[in-house]
């Protein structure tokens, strides 16, 4: 039999052997608990008074406690080595008749087989409880358990709890699967109360101590009642599900979209990646070549000069080894020899070819070396705005839609900066709806398109948002990342078009409070006699001719608004405001323009802010409406 189970002995953790059950309920081995009991006694440790302690529950004995084995435990762990070693109920004395009449409220028990019968078929999914003294293979279903022996016994085993008054005190339960977790871990007692403070079953002994002044009811009032509270926890369950369900699909969504956008991206890198290493080796193998080229022609004029000068050097010296060689007496050979040298002198007569002025190879490396520098600065450039492009939370939606659309059109740009067909524009339509509650009084809304500004307050009801000094009003919404475009038409009067920070203050005073007249707006305007742009106080007349309709393209990647006049279906840029990239080192700046170092200095830190479409009516007659983008002929993104 396994010692580590419920019938094992908490010192030597075996089976036991000769068990000795103590006042306080706990079971031990005879030899074991004789062989603790005198080390603990002469280490001092035991109880005031010489008593011994309960190695399990620390409960202190006498020392005079007699030991005695128990007989019944000891019947009951035979009974679960097997039927070989178990006593047949003929042996055993009737005392189960004898006790039924004057203890009725005890539960029956069936009459003890002489060995236990075949365990009754169970469906797979009801399994019972199975008995912990009946043979292995042959388990009958438990009909109680003891907490206390912390196994379960099918009615012919529950026969010593019956008949031994030691184990008549043993609390006896329907069956339980798991019935370590019905005991207390601290106390080993049974779990019989339940603290509504703390959410927690308690034994007896934790609810008398830790738990005392805690509201503690019985385990079986409460769970009456949190069984009434189940159905709705179900529901709830059920919702959270539900909503759980459709969060997860819409991350595998953005995951599975994350990723091919990745893929698709790390393959256009590499593949413009081997294009500029292909052009680089082109351009190594174009300059390696032009060296080569170079050397080989100074090469060939300057070692055939080198020929020339030994083949001088030679014949000279060879002329005057002949003018020495000849005898005194000889005349005419002396004459001769003399003359040869003075012809092989005269005909290396002059200045020989100089070394070259300038070798036009060695420019070579100047022009890599610029190459390098130029690769270098660009790479830095690029790897800085991409990690700051890159620190935004990029719109997955802009990443499903827009990056693939500006994929394809490798001219995005150009197009936002110049003319282009208003059909390219219309891919980032933003449908534009006026809220009330930002309108000042003096403004009237028509429906949530049309605004017009009335000599005569309009009684809106109090709203935080509401503009209170200016004649202004919002659109729904706050525009945080990736690409929109609306349209205005000015039907009458001077009118203002831009964005507005979404936490800006409605009651700022009329300087302070108008459009492009702070850090936290920007807007075009029409006076009656031109258009102009405003920014943090400042303004830039434009020389563009009067637009009924007006276009305005909200970049959130590049930092920058856009506006346009829309005619005939094609746009025409007014003006772009954007920050300028800073001039390298050594570049000559431009002429001052203060508009634009406003720009430069403050435009950036406007689009920290979630930001809203904004209107401004200045003149008593203004009239404008917000252009009629159809759904039915654009894809359109309606971003709240």
């Amino acid at each position: 039999m396994d010692g580590s189970g419920p019938f094992s002995c908490p010192i030597c953790l075996e089976a036991l052997r000769e068990p000795v059950t103590l006042p306080c309920g706990h079971n031990f081995c005879l030899a074991c608990l004789g062989a603790l009991w005198p080390h603990r006694s002469a280490g001092g440790t035991g109880g005031s008074g010489g008593a011994s302690r309960c190695p399990l529950c620390q409960e202190p004995f006498p020392d005079g406690l007699q030991l005695r084995k128990n007989h019944t435990l000891s019947e009951l762990l035979q009974l679960r080595q097997g039927p070989s070693s178990m006593p047949t109920p003929a042996s055993a004395p009737p005392r189960g008749q004898a006790a039924e009449p004057s203890a009725p409220s005890e539960p029956p028990t069936a009459p003890e087989p002489s060995a236990p019968c075949a365990p009754e078929p169970w469906s797979e999914g009801d399994e019972p409880v199975r008995c912990d003294a009946c043979p292995e293979g042959a388990a009958l279903p438990a009909a109680l358990s003891c907490l206390s022996c912390l196994a379960s016994f099918c009615p012919a085993h529950l026969g010593p709890h019956e008949r031994s008054p030691a184990l008549r005190g043993h609390r006896l339960v329907p069956p339980l699967r798991r019935l370590e977790e019905s005991l207390c871990p601290r106390h080993l007692r049974p779990l019989e109360r339940y603290c509504r403070s703390e959410r927690v079953c308690l034994c007896e002994a934790c609810a008398a101590q830790e738990h005392r002044g805690h509201e503690l009811v019985p385990l079986e009032q409460e769970r009456a009642l949190q069984e009434a509270e189940q159905s709705k926890v179900l529901s709830a369950v059920e919702d959270r599900m539900d909503e759980l369900g459709s969060g997860i699909a819409q991350s595998r969504r953005t995951v599975a979209l994350i990723k091919s956008a990745a893929v698709a991206e790390r393959d256009r890198v590499s593949q413009l990646f081997a294009e500029a290493a292909a052009t680089l080796q082109s351009f190594q193998t174009e300059v390696l070549g032009f060296i080569e080229e170079g050397e080989t022609a100074m090469l060939g004029r300057s070692q055939g000069d080198l020929r020339r000068q030994e083949e001088q050097r030679t014949r000279l010296s060879r002329a005057r080894h002949n003018l020495s060689q000849v005898h005194e007496a000889d005349s005419v050979s002396f004459l001769q020899e003399l003359l040869a040298l003075r012809l092989a002198l005269e005909e290396g007569c002059g200045p020989g070819p100089g070394p070259p002025r300038e070798l036009s190879f060695t420019k070579s490396s100047q022009v890599v070396k610029a190459v390098r520098d130029a690769l270098v600065s660009a790479c830095a450039s690029q790897w800085e705005q991409l990690r700051g492009q890159g620190g935004d939370d990029v719109g997955l939606q802009k990443l499903g839609s827009e990056a693939d659309s500006e994929s394809q059109d490798p001219d995005s740009t150009n197009l936002l900066e110049s003319e282009a067909p208003r059909d390219y524009f219309l891919k980032f339509a933003y449908i534009v709806d006026l809220d009330s509650d930002t309108a000042d009084k003096f403004l009237q809304l028509f429906g949530t398109k049309g605004v017009k500004r009335v000599l005569c307050p309009i009684n809106y009801p109090e709203s935080p948002t509401r503009f209170t000094h200016c004649e202004q009003v919002l659109g729904e919404g706050a525009l945080d990342r990736g690409t929109y475009y609306w349209e205005v038409e000015i039907i009458e009067g001077w009118v203002s078009v831009g964005v507005m920070a979404e936490g800006f203050s409605p009651q700022e005073p009329y300087d302070r409070g108008r459009l492009g007249r702070n850090a936290y707006s920007c807007c075009l305007q029409w006076n009656g006699r031109g258009f102009s742009v405003w920014f943090h106080g400042l303004e830039a007349t434009l020389p563009h001719a009067f637009s009924p309709t007006v276009g305005v393209c909200l970049e959130y990647a590049d930092r920058a608004l856009a506006f346009y006049a829309v005619r005939d279906g094609k746009l025409s840029l007014l003006r772009r405001l954007k920050a300028s990239r800073p001039r390298r080192s050594g570049t000559p700046a431009s002429p001052t323009d203060p508009f634009q170092s406003r720009l430069d200095s403050s435009f950036a830190g406007l689009f920290v802010h979630r930001l809203k479409p904004a209107f401004f009516l200045e003149s008593v007659d203004a009239h404008l409406q917000i252009g009629p983008l159809k759904k039915s002929c654009i894809s359109v993104l309606k971003r709240r």
